[in-house]
């Protein structure tokens, strides 16, 4: 049969319109698969298990609000309220911790139910199966097994969203809990006042204050629910007036509601650290509409654009979950402090309004001050917003942030980490920090007395029967005077300069040669007696949180120095090679932080996090890589207990996303990224100036650990760290790796990392 011409156009119309059809799907798909392709290797759960502390719940990066289950246990492993191995739910809060090792917030909680319940105890709790849990980033929902109740959570980043789906013909009743909360020391006071006000038939608001790690720790709240009450009753008074106000400290209110014919509730909740009206604001402003799924597919949305900052493939599944996952941890704090207006709780317990930047809190400085701010100053576009936070507070509180927790300081561990992170900021030329400003504030360090600063200043080593954790104190603040000094001589503040890096050497007061290890030291200049580098008492100590295996390299703003110490580099090399040798075991009562343990090396606690990096300073990269590469073996994975400590507001898992590209921050301030050994195939860093800085790992595998050659554009390059410098100007650093360690990689003294403060200072020690 012969095909006419008219008939041979219409059989290629159609054929072009299914080829459109086609490429529009795959387009489709693309744009699907571009919108999971980060959050969709995010595991949340890393680190719900152990000692990891991990939040679980909705957020989104950096948020006010933190939506997520609290479980009726306390204690220490329920600092962020929630831990794997427990499967109860006492209520839905709005503020949470991640990782921290002391437990607070856990705020303004609800729990739909369907059964009697007494708000005089907690017998309306639930139990749950982790089969019916759902949680991927900006998302939480879990079956309720008591009520058989579905929740759904979802956040902006002041307004937490809930959606209740009750069973078919089942009764509808909220409870709205502003007692419970996560507890870790009974010793704390707890919950101070609460109110809750009924504003008309569908909201209510109100705050809480309480005395936990966070003093005087004030949060107030505004709900809107889709339905009307049918009945309220608040500590087991019925009201029914709309402009009733109950203030009480055990406030606790039950819901009643008409049965929905749809069995589905939706409850939408702005907080804020200043009033009522501005979590009522916060509340209009985020979200003024019913449509949960839209929150949801925002909060995707941006958790995919945040985690894009680095585009990392493996093709190890684990890996990239593992990546991404650290990625992940890092963006929930520091977490938002103002509200839409610009309104925020200042320091000194003082409304306030910021210009010219945003402010933020919770501040685990002790912690992140390591690598995570250090990975902010590559990937981060708000860190100057973080820097000016710390400034701020420092105005307002009139000294130094230490540990600062929404709006209050705890002054927890040691040292006064916020100098480093103020100054490497400032160093790395961040936008909008003013360099007199950071130094005029980090300079009042010297006039500093409390936690054994005025021995510092008066005979420069802290007295062992004068000052619990002496050791531990003096190193930190060490890295301090040497961030200071650093700022200093940038700022052509000679003196001062001079100053503060004599301090910065102070650490050399700890030193016993004939043991080489560093020690607590008395008033009268001797050695406390009975010492023993494996002992370590919790809280009791002249360490925090370790012994003297782990805090005798806790120098690195002055490795060679550290090195110096030992007289010779192999004297050095045999006593490191030892601390990864020796005995695990630790004494009764020590620290339960002193976790993931390779000898006495303890991965699970920060003071280490840089130990692994010291060898390139000796010419022996290749240890590091051999080392690096056994903690990602034994330390991280991808399930529950997949962190070896505390997470520590991101700090855990930054040690992760840093030494999987193939280097790590030893000392931030420098500005200088030891290598290690890498695990990632490939990857864009897509970095906060605009420009990308591309790694290739060529040769990579299982075995293959080890650093053959390195490429910087192409070019050799035989140093074994890169600069700050270098890796913002943009460009491809490509890896070679091996099986067989290279020993004469890094070997040469100018292909090693070096303290940059001794090379550019010419100054009397």
């Amino acid at each position: 049969m012969k095909i006419d011409e008219n008939t041979k156009r219409i059989n290629l119309y159609f054929q072009f319109c299914i080829l459109f059809i086609g490429f529009a799907m795959i387009l489709s798909a693309c744009k699907k698969h571009d919108d999971l392709a980060f959050t969709q290797y995010v595991n949340p759960m890393i680190g719900t298990g152990g000692h990891g502390h991990v939040f679980v719940g909705a957020s989104v990066p950096h948020g006010m609000v933190q939506l997520g289950p609290n479980n009726m246990t306390k204690g220490w492993d329920w600092c962020s309220g929630y831990h794997d191995n427990d499967s109860t739910i006492i209520g839905f809060a709005h503020t949470h911790l991640s990782g921290t090792g002391i437990a607070d917030l856990g705020d303004i909680s609800f729990l739909p139910v369907n059964y009697s319940v007494n708000l005089a105890d907690i017998d309306y709790s639930t139990t749950f199966s982790k089969t019916n849990e759902k949680v991927r980033p900006g998302y939480y929902s879990v079956l309720l097994d008591r009520s058989q109740i579905k929740v759904e959570l979802t956040a902006t980043q002041r307004v937490g969203f809930q959606r209740y789906v009750y069973p078919s013909g089942s009764e509808i009743k909220v409870i709205v809990d502003l007692l419970e909360a996560p507890k870790s020391l009974e010793a704390r006071e707890g919950i101070l006042e609460s109110n809750i006000t009924v504003l008309n038939d569908s909201m209510i608001a109100g705050y809480r204050y309480s005395n936990e790690w966070a003093k005087e720790h004030k949060v107030y709240f505004a709900s809107k629910f889709s339905e009307s009450f049918r009945n309220i009753r608040i500590e087991d008074s019925n009201i029914i007036q709309d402009t009733i106000s109950v203030t009480g400290k055990n406030l606790k209110a039950l819901i009643d509601f008409d049965s929905l014919g749809k069995n589905e509730l939706l409850v939408k909740t702005g907080i804020s650290y200043v009033s009522i009206d501005n979590a009522l604001t916060n509340l209009n402003t985020e979200v003024a509409h019913w449509d949960f799924n839209q929150v949801r597919n925002s909060a995707d949305h941006v958790w995919n654009e945040a985690l894009s900052a680095i585009d990392f493939h493996s093709s190890d599944e684990d890996v990239m979950t593992m990546f991404y996952t650290a990625l992940y941890h890092t963006k929930i704090s520091p977490s938002l402090f103002s509200d839409v207006n610009g309104e925020y709780m200042g320091a000194d317990g003082l409304v306030r309004k910021a210009e010219g930047y945003i402010p933020h809190s919770v501040f685990s400085l002790w912690d992140t001050y390591r690598a995570v701010h250090p990975l902010y100053t590559l990937i981060e576009k708000n860190n100057s917003d973080y820097v000016n936070s710390l400034l701020t507070i420092a105005e307002e509180q009139e000294r130094l942030p230490i540990w600062h927790l929404v709006g209050y300081e705890t002054d927890c561990m040691v040292g006064v980490h916020s100098i480093p992170v103020i100054v490497d900021a400032v160093m790395k030329q961040l936008p909008g920090i003013d360099s007199d400003r950071a130094y005029n504030l980090v300079r009042k360090f010297i006039e500093s007395n409390d936690r054994g600063l005025d021995f510092v200043r008066n005979q420069e080593f802290i007295p062992a029967d004068k000052e619990e954790w002496s050791v531990a104190k003096a190193l930190e603040y060490a890295i301090d005077d040497y961030a200071i000094a650093t700022l200093a001589t940038t700022l052509n503040k000679q003196e001062d300069a001079k100053l503060f890096y004599q301090r910065s050497k102070y650490y050399r007061h700890y030193f016993d040669e004939s043991i080489g290890f560093m020690r607590g030291k008395l008033t009268d200049g001797s050695w406390r007696k009975n010492f023993n580098p494996f002992h370590s008492i919790h809280l009791e100590d002249d360490y925090v949180e370790g012994n003297a295996w782990q805090y005798t390299w806790l120098v690195p703003h002055d490795v060679e120095g550290l090195i110096g110490l030992f007289g010779t580099e192999d004297a050095f090399l045999q006593k490191f090679d030892s601390l990864f040798l020796v005995s695990s075991e630790l004494n009764e009562g020590a620290s339960v932080d002193i976790t993931g343990m390779i000898g006495q090396y303890a991965h699970g606690n920060e003071p280490s996090h840089h130990t692994l990096y010291l060898y390139p300073y000796a010419g022996k990269q290749w240890k590091t890589a051999e080392k690096v590469h056994q903690v990602y073996q034994q330390f991280y994975k991808n399930e529950p207990d997949g962190l070896i400590g505390n997470e520590d507001c991101g700090q855990m898992s930054a040690w992760y996303v840093f030494s999987s590209l193939g280097f790590y921050p030893v000392n931030p301030v420098d500005g200088i990224y030891v290598f290690g050994s890498p695990i990632v195939e490939r990857c864009t860093l897509n970095l906060n100036n605009g420009k990308q800085f591309k790694i290739r790992v060529d040769n990579l595998s299982l075995n293959n650990k080890y650093i053959q050659s390195v490429k910087l554009n192409s070019k050799i390059y035989e140093k074994t760290y890169i600069t700050h410098e270098t890796i913002m100007n943009g460009g491809e650093l490509v890896f070679t790796m091996t099986d067989q360690p290279c020993e004469n990689f890094g070997l040469k003294k100018e292909s090693r990392p070096y303290s940059k403060l001794n090379q550019t200072l010419e100054l009397t020690n």
